[in-house]
């Protein structure tokens, strides 16, 4: 009966252990964030702009050795760290440290893109976070969440730079359907993120712990509280989190170390000009991305990347709460086609499929044998279109209508 109490008691104690207490050190903590950081960056470097320009400026000095920074002294590192002016403790400690050493070592051929998008992004994340109270460097979580790709999307459905999840995004004013996902609009998440961020530090009062828990969520981070005897330190609850939560804020406090101090480590990034030189127009009638790219002479691939809250390459304007972001050079052409652009992106949307089997019987007839139609009040050249299965445009040059007015009883070759 002893033996058997012996065999059965520490099986017990393991069955009493908190489910997310598995042991891992700190170097699998790290890797499990390398295929999600390599992904998100793979997909990045497959954009229309580093497609099209990054390639060319790609030029990598990597002087960085893994050897070197294993024979660095904690004490270096640590004194660095307490050096950054910054509201969020730089905790330094063996977690903190591989991570330096993980991202030290990917961004040795990935950081002057991440030192070219931080240009273009930061005063778009500094404007937003200082508005609600968030420290600055969590502009640098973007790295960590989708490093700065703002169609990264997670194997859970989390998109955009901010990852937002579909409900999270939902209580923070994203829309999210089948045609906009504004979890992907550059400015919109960002003070999504800002809002969520605030509201977590409300409720925790600790800035590690509200990074926590925009990774896992305030419920899992009260839980580990509440497994931890209430301690309300991040390190205090660390072995009580989630797997991936415990990886987050060193990862976190690893890249504000990391864009601070790269040239310290021997990486002699070459930044490169990015063309994005934009400007937002407020959009509101209903247009299709086709159009605004052909009518206003826009790369369509461009078009898209700067927009790609418009999954379905369509803007529904007329609700009024929309803007189409473009390359400043084509707002001008914008403006000036923006009348054909919703005329042609109307047409579209309304047009009916033609059924065959059951075309509407002619009117009359010309001389050659087409068919006719006779306007009556109230119809306009859209109308009839759409009642006979043709554009405008076709049913303009069929009858040589240069303008839009149409008069009552006017035949119109069909």
């Amino acid at each position: 009966m002893k033996l058997l109490k012996l065999l059965i008691f520490p099986l017990l104690l393991v069955a009493m252990l908190p489910l997310n207490a598995q042991p891992s050190t700190p170097r699998q903590e790290a890797e499990s964030f390398s295929s999600h950081f390599a992904e998100a960056y793979d997909s990045l470097i497959n954009s229309y702009y580093l497609r099209r320009h990054a390639h060319h400026s790609l030029r990598h000095s990597r002087q960085f050795s893994l050897e070197d920074f294993d024979a660095l002294p904690d004490s270096v590192l640590l004194r660095r760290m307490n050096a950054l002016h910054t509201v969020i403790p730089m905790t330094y400690n063996a977690e903190v440290r591989q991570f330096i050493r993980f991202y030290l070592n990917h961004m040795s051929t990935r950081l002057d893109v991440m030192l070219t998008l931080c240009e273009f992004y930061h005063p778009v994340f500094e404007e937003a976070l200082n508005r609600y109270g968030v420290p600055e460097e969590l502009k640098y979580l973007t790295i960590v969440e989708s490093a700065m790709n703002p169609q990264a999307t997670s194997r859970v459905g989390a998109a955009g730079l901010w990852q937002f999840m579909y409900s999270t995004g939902k209580i923070y004013d994203l829309e999210v359907n089948s045609v906009v996902d504004e979890r992907r609009d550059t400015y919109k998440s960002t003070v999504a993120a800002a809002r969520h961020l605030a509201d977590l530090y409300r409720v925790f009062g600790d800035w590690q712990l509200a990074i926590a828990a925009y990774n896992c969520g305030a419920g899992n981070v009260n839980k580990a509280i509440a497994r931890s005897g209430g301690d309300r330190s991040f390190w205090g609850i660390y072995y009580n989190l989630p797997r991936e939560t415990r990886g987050y804020v060193p990862a976190f406090l690893a890249v504000v170390y990391v864009m601070n101090y790269y040239e310290l480590h021997g990486l002699r990034p070459e930044r490169f000009n990015l063309p994005i030189r934009t400007d937002t127009v407020a959009v509101n009638d209903d247009m299709l991305l086709c159009y605004v790219s052909t009518l206003a002479d826009i790369d369509p691939d461009e078009l898209r990347t700067l927009n790609p809250q418009f999954r379905a390459g369509y803007v529904p304007g007329s609700s009024g709460r929309y803007s189409l972001c473009l390359p400043t050079t084509a707002v001008d052409r914008f403006i000036a086609a923006q009348d054909s652009i919703v005329a042609r992106s109307a047409d579209s949307l309304t047009r009916k499929p033609v059924e065959i089997k059951s075309q509407p019987r002619p009117q009359g007839r010309t001389g050659g044998g087409g068919r006719t139609y006779t306007v009556r009040k109230g119809d306009t050249l859209s109308s009839i279109a759409r009642k006979h299965g043709i554009s405008v445009a076709t049913l303009k040059k069929r009858n040589g209508i240069k303008g839009d007015k149409i008069r009552v009883g006017q035949k119109l070759k069909i």
